[in-house]
C-alpha cells in the first residue's frame, strides 16, 4: 500500500477507535473520573501506534510505544487541566503528535530518520492535526438532541486524524541515517 494509502488507513482506523470510544464513554461511564481517561488514551494511542508500527513492520514496538505516549498525553492532561481547563486537551494532543513523529523517525524501522526529521514531521503533525482537532471538537462540547450521532463523529475523527497520519507517513526529501549512523 501506498503512504497515502496507509495514512487514510490509519486515520479511519483511529476514527474507529475513536468512535468506540465516544460511544463507551457515552454508554458505559456514568461519571467522568481520570483513571477512565487514562484507560481511553492509553487504548487510543496504542492503536495509533500499532497502526504506525504495522506500516514499518514493528506493529508490537508501534502498540508498546503507542500506550506510553497516550498514557503520557492522558496522564499530561489531568495535570494541565487544573491550570487550563479544556484548552489543555489541545495542548496534549498536539504534543501526542510530535511523540509519534519522534517516535516514526527514530524507532520504527527503516529508513530511519535524524531527530530533527521527527522533530519537523510531528510539529506538522501537531499543527494539521491540532487545527482539525480544534474544528471538531464540538462533537463532545455540544452533543445533539438524543445523543451522539455517531456516524457524524466518525466523520470528524477521520478528519482530526488524517493530517497528523498524513505528516507522518508521506516520504518526502530529508537526510536519512543508516543504523551504524545512528548508533
Amino acid at each position: 500500500m501506498k503512504p497515502i494509502g496507509q495514512a487514510v488507513a490509519g486515520a479511519l482506523w483511529a476514527a474507529t477507535l475513536s468512535t468506540l470510544g465516544d460511544w463507551i464513554w457515552a454508554r458505559s461511564i456514568p461519571a467522568h473520573r481520570p483513571v477512565y481517561g487514562l484507560i481511553h488514551g492509553t487504548a487510543l494511542c496504542l492503536g495509533i501506534g500499532l497502526a504506525l508500527g504495522l506500516v514499518r513492520g514493528r506493529a508490537l514496538k508501534g502498540a508498546l510505544a503507542g500506550a506510553a505516549i497516550g498514557l503520557g498525553a492522558a496522564g499530561g492532561y489531568y495535570m494541565l487541566a487544573r491550570l487550563m481547563g479544556y484548552t489543555a486537551m489541545f495542548v496534549l494532543w498536539m504534543g501526542l503528535w510530535v511523540a509519534f513523529g519522534l517516535l516514526v523517525a527514530r524507532g520504527l524501522g527503516e529508513p530511519r530518520q535524524t531527530t530533527a526529521a521527527g522533530w519537523i514531521r510531528g510539529a506538522l503533525a501537531a499543527m494539521g492535526s491540532g487545527l482539525a482537532f480544534y474544528a471538531i471538537s464540538g462533537i463532545w462540547t455540544r452533543h445533539r438532541a438524543g445523543g451522539p450521532d455517531y456516524p457524524y463523529n466518525f466523520a470528524c475523527w477521520t478528519v482530526a486524524f488524517l493530517p497528523g497520519f498524513l505528516a507522518l507517513l508521506l516520504r518526502g526529501p530529508g537526510p536519512r541515517v543508516s543504523r551504524q549512523e545512528s548508533g
